[in-house]
């Protein structure tokens, strides 16, 4: 898809300068010289495309200023003409007449063309109606960034369904994708080629709607300046997992959606006194600690759990502590807590209920909930 449009691009380019060459040849208005005529075509066409490109990157309101200004400049440049065609003195060549009228034309024309698109960001679109409501010509566009391409999980969140409107792909992005599965460095190269593995998954997804933008900012370096420029542009959501880059683009007025953010939310929650099933992984930093490892990444730290390094270990969580890197919970050996006279599948709950849930984490095994009941016992 991401391909296929770029190339019928680059062909309707092709076609177009081939069509004004082939003219300038045909019609050859450089009279003897057909090959200079196509010469002459060619490079008419090089500067409208260049003029196309250019033009692609102004907003709506920039094109609408920029016509209604040169269209009341070339007006104004008309009826000073007029005036001074009309005038029967000899003292001033018919050709100064003629060219003052062309330098006259050109000039508020230039001038109305600048200024109206100066101010163009003044206009109120919705006042207009129609297609140029802002309703109307507001559109969901999403714009990836490279961590969030190469983290992969924007994948996962787009076929679940929940990703919608148009995913935006910027060609420097691309390119620094290239840059980095191209790496002489073998991590480098791995995530680079993930990049490009996670691009391919999202384009083969049907239900996505993907398109690839050429949109550039010479003068921006940084590809998270011009990940900035290309949001406030188009007026579109920036979706990464980089915190500097959600920051300054906050601060710039762009909205971001942060995949770590929404993976932080998605956690299940874990109360004081819940009972919880985890693989003891490693020794912790703390005497005699135990740490463990929910499937979401979350850190569980064990008391007195040193001993259970390789083994399950059935738990009482003590506390939750949530920080800017993400949730830890604390615990203690189910047979250490208050509630460790009874076994774990049959202890009440601590706030004296007939039901006990039970989070079974054990081994890096999807996390499943079990229910027991005394009544179900009975």
């Amino acid at each position: 898809m991401l391909a296929g449009m770029h190339t019928n691009v680059i062909l309707i380019r092709i076609v177009f300068t081939a069509i004004l060459v082939g003219a300038g040849y045909v019609l050859h208005p450089i009279q003897g010289n057909r090959i200079l005529s196509a010469v002459v075509g060619a490079l008419v066409a090089a500067a409208i495309i260049f003029f196309e490109l250019r033009i692609r990157r102004a907003s709506l309101k920039t094109l609408i200023g920029a016509a209604v200004g040169s269209i009341m400049g070339i007006v104004g440049a008309y009826l000073i003409g007029s005036l001074i065609s009309s005038q029967e003195s000899q003292a001033v060549p018919s050709e100064m007449k003629t060219y003052l009228t062309l330098s006259l034309t050109f000039f508020m024309a230039y001038v109305g063309l600048m200024v109206g698109a100066a101010k163009g960001d003044y206009l109120d679109l919705s006042a207009l109606g129609g297609i140029f409501s802002d309703k109307a010509s507001r559109r969901d566009l999403k714009i990836l960034d490279t961590s969030v391409i190469i983290d992969g999980r924007i994948a996962d969140v787009a076929e679940t369904g929940f990703l919608t409107g148009t995913l935006i792909i910027p060609q420097f992005i691309l390119r620094e994708l290239q840059q980095v599965a191209d790496s002489p460095d073998s991590s480098k190269r791995q995530r680079g080629r993930r990049g490009l593995d996670m691009l391919n998954r999202l384009q083969n997804n049907n239900s996505l709607d993907i398109q690839i933008v050429e949109t550039d900012f010479p003068a921006v370096r940084e590809v998270d300046l011009k990940l900035i420029e290309l949001g406030k542009q188009l007026d579109a959501v920036i979706v990464t997992n980089d915190f500097n880059l959600n920051k300054v683009a906050q601060l710039r007025g762009v909205n971001v959606l942060n995949i770590n953010e929404l993976a932080n939310a998605l956690k299940p929650v874990v109360l004081p006194g819940e009972a919880m099933r985890v693989f003891i992984l490693k020794e912790g930093k703390e005497y005699n600690q135990g740490v463990a490892y929910l499937d979401d990444g979350t850190m569980v730290v064990v008391d007195n759990a040193r001993r259970l390094i390789g083994k399950n270990a059935d738990i009482a969580v003590t506390s939750v502590l949530q920080t800017t890197a993400g949730k830890m919970i604390f615990g203690k050996l189910w047979e250490e807590s208050p509630e460790g006279g009874a076994s774990i599948e049959n202890s009440r709950a601590p706030n004296g209920g007939s039901r006990r849930q039970v989070r079974d984490v054990r081994g890096g095994a999807p996390a499943r909930i079990t229910d027991h009941s005394e009544s179900a016992a009975d």
